[in-house]
């Protein structure tokens, strides 16, 4: 997905399934400058940094 997907998912109000490596997740805060966003696994909760480039919305 894109930088602007990913913001568009975070501003809709709509629930997008988001997932990364297969898994559902919650994109929590984008940053511009890197292209990243910090997720949560729904089942975890653990918070991870990755690149937009590696989430796909279902």
């Amino acid at each position: 997905m894109t930088l602007q997907q990913a913001k568009e998912i975070v501003n809709s109000p709509e629930n997008v399934v988001v997932l990364f490596e297969g898994k559902p997740v919650w994109i929590d805060e984008l940053d511009d400058a890197t292209g990243t966003a910090l997720v949560h696994v729904e089942t975890d909760g653990k918070p991870m940094r990755v690149h937009v480039n590696r989430l796909h919305a279902q």
